[in-house]
């Protein structure tokens, strides 16, 4: 996969389509994938640009729970960019490479986070309030303060003392674009124990990722996507209850 992303990387900004697919059947839900995120990406308490909650579908005694990771969906059609740009206009774009993209110097404040958020059908979208972990102790860890890479810009956190972005505004998960740039997969696919998480791009005819949806036609879906925003990341099962419920 890293080769297919660095073969993307040769092609213009705007020949690329960055998807994701998750196998289902192959999450352990260990979360070994939200802790690579938020090691990657520095996020402090309360901002979590991934999580691996467990649908539950049956009755009982005949239930079934499947771990299902999921972040922001980089959809095609993301409802998050107007209601934000209503209220903060130019904070967010979709970039042509498919990634939903967050102007952290223009997306400030509770109401323009609250307005993308309650658009989101994905509850993707965090609200950075400057805390820290170890706020609360008389010790302090450097790695706290350690420069973020979001959107191809250094981030400073300064542990409370300055209000600076994104301390202030809303955050989200965007494919790890400072490793994709770096010609690196996402922190989240290179750190899955069970290989289930598959990244690459979709204009890519031999990129493994369009290999497996193919292999899978079948049991491939979309979280919601009856709510028409074409989401980015796909998703592998077999379970006809779960490829129902994850549209609700």
């Amino acid at each position: 996969m890293q080769a297919d992303v660095r073969r993307a990387l040769q092609k213009p900004v705007d020949q690329r389509s960055w998807i994701m697919v998750i196998d289902g059947q192959k999450c352990v839900g260990c979360q070994a994938c939200v802790v690579a995120c938020t090691a990657e990406n520095v996020l402090p308490p309360g901002v979590s640009y991934r999580s691996v909650p467990e649908v539950e579908v049956g009755t009982y005694p005949n239930v079934k729970r499947y771990p299902m990771p999921t972040q922001c969906m980089q959809c095609d059609k993301p409802p998050c960019v107007p209601a934000a740009n209503a209220i903060a206009p130019g904070s967010f774009s979709k970039r042509p490479d498919g990634i939903v993209a967050i102007d952290y110097t223009k997306f400030r404040g509770r109401a323009a986070y609250e307005a993308a958020a309650k658009a989101c059908p994905y509850r993707a979208l965090y609200f950075d309030e400057g805390k820290f972990y170890t706020q609360p102790t008389p010790a302090f860890q450097p790695y706290e303060e350690a420069i973020s890479h979001d959107y191809g810009r250094r981030w400073v956190r300064d542990r409370g003392k300055r209000a600076e972005p994104p301390i202030g505004g809303g955050r989200k998960c965007h494919f790890c674009l400072h490793r994709l740039n770096a010609g690196m997969v996402p922190a989240c696919v290179a750190t899955c124990i069970g290989r289930a998480i598959y990244f690459g791009d979709k204009n890519d005819s031999q990129s493994l990722a369009n290999e497996v949806l193919a292999r899978n036609a079948g049991k491939v879906l979309r979280i919601r996507a009856n709510r028409g925003t074409e989401p980015r990341v796909y998703y592998l099962c077999d379970d006809v209850q779960l490829s129902t419920s994850v549209h609700t």
